[in-house]
Formats: C-alpha cells, sequence, structure tokens
C-alpha cells in the first residue's frame, strides 16, 4: 500500500497502525468504494455513529471552537468526547486541529488523509493543550486505493502522554489515559473506525 506522504515519522514515543482493507472485483468498484469511504471520512461528525455506541463522539468545528456539520477542512478542530473523564482546560473534551489534507489521485492510486495534532481548547483563554496526548503526537486518518485494494487506516506517531497540563488533575488524567492509549486500550475503537468507513 501507498502510505499517504503526510503521515510523519516516528522520532520519540509511540507509534500505532490501524488498517482495514477491501478487495474489489475490479477498479472500477474500487473507485466507488474509496468515494463512499472518503465522503465518510470528511464527515467527521458521524464516526461515533460508524464505530458504536462505546467509542468517542467527536464533534467537528471551525478555528474558533463552533460546532459545524459539513465536510473537514484544513484548520477545523475536532472536539472529541472519549469515555471517561474529560480534561478541565477542554471543558471535559480533548481537542486537535487539522494541520494537513493530503487528496491526490494518480493513474491507478488515490489518496485522501487529514493529519490532526493535540491543541489547545480554542473556546477559552487557555494555551496548555487539553488532549491526553502532548503536541507532539499526530494521528493521520486516510482512504487508499491501489488498483483494486481501498484500505481505510489510523496512524498514530510520536505518542507521548500530555504532562504539562497547567491543572493538578489534568495531568494525573492524561498520564492514565494516554498511557492506556499506548498500551492499545483505543485499538478497539480504531479497528471500529476503519472498518465502519469501508463498509457497504
Amino acid at each position: 500500500m501507498k502510505a499517504p506522504a503526510i503521515v510523519p515519522d516516528n522520532h520519540s514515543g509511540a507509534s500505532s497502525d490501524n488498517e482495514f482493507s477491501v478487495q474489489k472485483e475490479d477498479v472500477r468498484s474500487a473507485q466507488k468504494l474509496f468515494q463512499l469511504g472518503k465522503a465518510r471520512l470528511l464527515n467527521v461528525n458521524q464516526w461515533h455513529q460508524i464505530s458504536g455506541m462505546a467509542s468517542a463522539v467527536f464533534q467537528l468545528t471551525d478555528e474558533q471552537g463552533k460546532e459545524v456539520n459539513r465536510p473537514a477542512k484544513l484548520g477545523d478542530h475536532f472536539k472529541i468526547d472519549i469515555p471517561g473523564p474529560g480534561t478541565i482546560t477542554g471543558k471535559g473534551n480533548d481537542w486537535v486541529q487539522i494541520e494537513a489534507i493530503e487528496d491526490n489521485a494518480e493513474a491507478d492510486c488515490e489518496i485522501i488523509a487529514i493529519r490532526v495534532r493535540p491543541v489547545s481548547n480554542p473556546q477559552n483563554s487557555k494555551e496548555d493543550v487539553a488532549h491526553f496526548f502532548s503536541e507532539e503526537a499526530s494521528s493521520t486518518f486516510s482512504i487508499t486505493r491501489n488498483g483494486n485494494i481501498v484500505t481505510a487506516a489510523v496512524q498514530g506517531r510520536n505518542e507521548k502522554p500530555n504532562l504539562k497540563a497547567e491543572n493538578l488533575l489534568d495531568k494525573v488524567r492524561n498520564a492514565v489515559v494516554g498511557t492506556s492509549a499506548i498500551a492499545g486500550m483505543n485499538k478497539p475503537q480504531w479497528k471500529s473506525l476503519v472498518k465502519g468507513l469501508l463498509s457497504e
């Protein structure tokens, strides 16, 4: 599989890869599935329904943190409500921002990918990162078609617990949730998402 170019190298911390592939009978069918997966990938507000009721709830917002209902674009935020306690600085949520989008089509390959990074809560003046991972971490969500094979993937890089939070309770919470995620507690979430993005 040709990986998205926007997936960064892993310099420190943990990395994770969750993928699901579907082989279609011909290229035309694969192209149709790619377009379906692309639409679902950009429709962030529906990820919870795709992943199942035990998963995190993703809400797309604009750069100011205002909830929106449209395809994701560069500069948007995800407001994420994960099962369990949230951050105080994030008002109960974890926050990431879309910092890169890759949308390419070649002769026999198509890619749509979104890379997000933990950021501060755009809804308040706090500057500390409102996420259980530090700002060095990234997650890249992608749909790729190579010939008649379509792949959905979530690739985490440089994953480390965010211990720089201003609030002590947030530090403790981030240490627990971040360490659990690195240990694989978030794998069921991502496995459900990548399968759901390509379900027919």
